[in-house]
C-alpha cells in the first residue's frame, strides 16, 4: 500500500488487534481510504515513525520504504509470531516472509551455513537472527532494522522482556492476570469472519475456550487432533472440555506420517530444517480448521510464561539430587541404565522421565549453559558430527542470571529463544500453509509483561507449575483439566522409526556426503529398532536435515549446494 503522495510504500503481514483505537487516534490527521488495519499501520508510520510501534498490539512483520530519501524501515512483532528474513550485499537489500521467496529475490544461490547446521543439530531449530544459509538473516523479535544504500544495515531493539518489579499481593496478581487475559482473548475476536479455537485438552487451550464461552458468551468451533497410540492421545480431555462448554467440536486422527506433506512443509513453507515433529499434526489441525473457519485462537505461550514445562521440574529435582553422596548418585544412574528406555510418551512413564533426567544431568555436568533443550550431550554430539564441534552461533539477547534462580532464567530464555524459533515458527508455517490465521492470547504484551513481573515462586511450588494461572481461573475449568499432568503436543515417531522410516533415513544418509558420521547414525537406528534406547527425536532431527540437504542439489529447488 502507498500513501496518497506516493512517497511511502508499505508491505505488511500480520494483524493489529487494536487497530480501531489506533485509527481513532489518527483520523484527525489522516484521510482514511480503507477500513482495514494496513492503512492504520501506514498512517501511523508516516505520522509517527518508529515510535508508533509502542502503541501497536498484535503480530506483524513489515517493510516501510521512503522512496524520496531511500530509507527502508522493517520490524517484527515483540515475541516473533511473524517471520521476516533478509539478505543484503553492498547496495542490494531483499526481505521476505519466506526463505523460498527471498531466494527468488536474491542474485546468488543460498548455501549451507555449517555454524547454523551445528545449532540445528543441537536444538532442532536455528537460533534467533540466523538461518540455514550463509549471509541470510532473520530480523530478531522485538527489533527494528533500518537500511539505506549509503549506511547499510542497523538493527536495534524497541522492546525487551522485563523481569520482576511487581509490588502487589498475590491476590492482586491473580486478579490482574484474569482481567488482562480475558481482555486479550476479547481483542483477538476482532474479525469480520468467524473465529474458532484449537483445543488439545491441555490447560492453556482449555482456558481459552472456557473464557470464550463463560466470560465472553461466544460458542466457537473447536478442533482436536488425536493419535492411535494411547500415550500420545489427548482427545478424552479435549472431549471433556468441549462437552463442558458445549462447543461444536471437530476431531481428526493422525494414523501415519504423510511424507509428501512433510516435504512440502519443510522445503516449501519452512525453507530450512525444522525438527519439531509436531509440525505435522499442527499442519493437520490447521487443514481441518481451515475447512470451517479462517481464524483460530491457540494456547501457545502459556508454558513459557507460567512455568509449565517438565524440564523446570527437573531443575528443582536436580538441586535435591546434587546433595546426595556421589556413590548414591552413581548407583542410581547405573540402576536406571539397566532398564531399556520405554518408547511411550514421557508423561506416562516414570522410567522414561528418569532416562531424560540422566540426559539433563550429563548436560549440566558438562557445564553447558542453558540456551534451549539439547538433543545431544556434548559427548554424543562430538561422535555424531566431529566436523561441527566448536561451530555454532552465540544467541543474542539472553537474560543474565537473575536473583530469582536458574529455573526462572530458563523460563525467560525459553520465551526469547524456544518460543519464537520453535513454537511460533511451527504454528506460523503450518497454519499459513492452509491460509489459516492463528492468534495467541497468551502472547499479548500485557500478559507477557505481567507474567514475568511476578516472583518466581508464585509460578511454581515444588513440582507443580502454572500456579497463578490455575488459581486465577480454577472456577472456569473442570478439576480433571486443572490437575492433569503436562503432556505436550507430541507425535509417535518412535513407532515410525521401527517401521519404514528407518529404511528411508538409511537411504537418505547414504545418498550424499555430509558432516555427519554414518556409522553413528546406524548405531542409533539399531539401538532404537531393537528397543534398547529411544532415539526417535534425535533420528527425526537427522532425518529432516537429510530431507532438506539432499534437496539442495535438486534442479527444481530455488536453493543450491555450494
Amino acid at each position: 500500500m502507498t500513501d496518497p503522495s506516493g512517497r511511502y510504500v508499505l508491505s505488511y503481514n500480520g494483524e493489529l488487534y487494536n487497530f480501531h483505537e489506533l485509527r481513532e487516534s489518527l483520523h484527525h490527521f489522516w484521510d482514511f481510504r480503507t477500513s482495514g488495519d494496513t492503512e492504520v499501520l501506514l498512517a501511523g508510520l508516516v505520522l509517527h515513525g518508529e515510535s508508533f510501534l509502542e502503541r501497536m498490539e498484535g503480530m506483524w512483520a513489515f517493510a516501510f520504504w521512503d522512496k524520496r530519501d531511500e530509507n527502508l524501515f522493517i520490524a517484527r512483532d515483540r515475541i516473533g509470531k511473524k517471520p521476516l528474513f533478509y539478505y543484503h550485499e553492498k547496495q542490494l537489500f531483499s526481505c521476505a516472509s519466506e526463505l523460498s521467496a527471498l531466494a527468488c529475490l536474491s542474485p546468488i544461490h543460498f548455501t549451507e551455513d555449517l555454524d547454523s547446521t551445528a545449532d540445528y543439530l543441537r536444538y532442532g531449530y536455528y537460533l534467533p537472527g540466523t538461518t540455514a544459509y550463509q549471509n541470510v538473516h532473520e530480523v530478531l523479535p522485538g527489533h527494528i532494522l533500518k537500511w539505506s544504500p549509503d549506511q547499510g544495515v542497523r538493527q536495534k531493539p524497541y522492546w525487551s522482556l522485563p523481569i520482576g518489579g511487581f509490588n502487589g499481593s498475590k491476590l492482586q496478581a491473580r486478579k490482574i492476570f484474569r482481567d488482562t487475559f480475558i481482555q486479550s482473548v476479547k481483542r483477538r475476536l476482532v474479525a469480520d469472519v468467524e473465529v474458532g479455537a484449537f483445543l488439545s485438552g491441555g490447560i492453556d487451550s482449555s482456558l481459552i475456550v472456557a473464557v470464550l464461552v463463560k466470560e465472553l458468551g461466544v460458542q466457537p468451533k473447536t478442533f482436536t487432533i488425536g493419535f492411535s497410540d494411547a500415550s500420545f492421545d489427548e482427545t478424552n480431555y479435549a472431549d471433556l472440555m468441549a462437552e463442558t462448554c458445549k462447543t461444536h467440536h471437530i476431531v481428526k486422527r493422525l494414523e501415519k506420517m504423510d511424507k509428501e506433506e512433510l516435504l512440502a512443509l519443510i522445503l516449501d513453507h519452512s525453507g530450512q530444517p525444522f525438527s519439531d515433529s509436531s509440525l505435522l499434526p499442527t499442519a493437520m489441525i490447521s487443514q481441518l480448521a481451515s475447512e470451517y473457519v479462517k481464524v483460530v485462537l491457540s494456547g501457545d505461550g502459556g508454558d513459557e510464561l507460567f512455568s509449565g514445562y517438565q524440564r523446570y521440574q527437573a531443575r528443582v529435582l536436580m538441586r535435591w539430587y546434587s546433595r546426595l553422596p556421589r556413590i548414591v548418585r552413581k548407583n542410581i544412574g547405573g540402576l536406571i541404565n539397566l532398564f531399556p528406555e520405554p518408547m511411550s510418551h514421557h508423561s506416562r512413564s516414570f522410567l522414561k522421565k528418569a532416562h531424560l533426567f540422566l540426559d539433563l544431568l550429563e548436560q549440566e555436568q558438562a557445564n553447558t549453559p542453558y540456551i534451549a533443550p539439547l538433543l545431544y550431550s556434548p559427548k554424543d554430539f562430538q561422535v555424531l558430527a566431529p566436523e561441527l564441534v566448536g561451530k555454532g552461533h552465540a544467541p543474542p539477547g539472553l537474560p543474565t542470571e537473575t536473583e530469582a534462580g536458574s529455573f526462572f532464567n530458563m523460563m525467560a530464555t525459553d520465551a526469547l529463544i524456544y518460543l519464537p524459533q520453535d513454537i511460533m515458527a511451527k504454528v506460523d508455517r503450518a497454519s499459513m500453509a492452509y491460509s489459516l490465521e492463528t492468534r495467541a492470547p497468551f502472547l499479548d504484551r500485557r500478559v507477557i509483561e505481567h507474567a514475568f513481573s511476578l516472583p518466581p515462586h508464585w509460578h511454581r511450588r515444588g513440582f507443580s507449575g502454572k500456579r497463578i494461572l490455575k488459581e486465577a481461573f480454577s472456577d472456569l475449568l473442570p478439576a480433571k483439566i486443572v490437575k492433569r499432568r503436562k503432556q505436550g503436543f507430541s507425535v509417535p515417531i518412535h513407532r515410525w522409526f521401527k517401521e519404514d522410516l528407518a529404511y528411508h533415513l538409511d537411504a537418505l544418509a547414504r545418498e550424499k556426503e555430509s558432516p555427519l558420521n554414518l556409522s553413528t547414525i546406524h548405531s542409533m537406528l539399531k539401538a532404537h529398532v531393537e528397543g534398547r534406547r529411544d532415539h526417535a527425536h534425535r533420528l527425526w532431527n537427522i532425518y529432516i536435515y537429510f530431507v532438506w540437504r539432499n534437496n539442495l542439489g535438486n534442479p527444481d529447488s530455488v536453493f543450491r549446494m555450494q
